[in-house]
């Protein structure tokens, strides 16, 4: 498939899906979608068109969660990133982690680091942070607090 079938594909497919569509560059282009449709596009993306899972990126807006999860067709030269927005008092979306192994580890990290509950997610155990790190407390949201007096973080969490 061309580059321009891959687009037609995805957006007639998903039409009602995509809230926006950022075509960057000739190798960059971004969907906004409802966070519902995460795991069939990018099961779609993944299985059907044979894109690599690249990464997901959390960040915390302040006034809500986004997660970006890009995807390369490494024959087009071309980046997909799937951008949802979660609300930031209640951050919850299906598990990628749960249909494919290749976003497990992420989805754990994003869990731990911004408090994002991925549903049906086959093992939250841990990844990063400390066995003892108390439940509610995200180190890379906007408004961390230091919960340990003796801890000195000048090198990251």
């Amino acid at each position: 498939m061309t580059r321009e079938e891959v687009l037609k594909d995805i957006r007639s497919k998903f039409e009602g899906e995509i809230l926006d569509f950022c075509d960057k560059s000739p190798h960059r282009v971004y969907m906004e979608i409802r966070p519902e449709a995460i795991v069939p596009m990018a099961s779609h993306l993944f299985l059907d068109l044979g894109a690599r899972f690249n990464i997901a990126s959390g960040m915390d807006m302040m006034d809500r969660i986004e997660i970006l999860y890009h995807h390369t067709l490494e024959d087009l030269n071309l980046m997909i990133s799937l951008r949802v927005r979660l609300d930031r008092d209640n951050p919850e979306i299906d598990s990628m982690g749960a249909k494919l192994e290749a976003y497990n580890w992420i989805e754990r990290e994003i869990a731990e680091i911004l408090g994002v509950r991925f549903r049906g997610h086959p093992d939250m155990r841990h990844l990063l942070l400390a066995d003892n790190w108390p439940d509610g407390v995200y180190p890379l949201r906007q408004d961390y607090e230091e919960w340990d007096p003796s801890a000195i973080r000048d090198r990251g969490v």
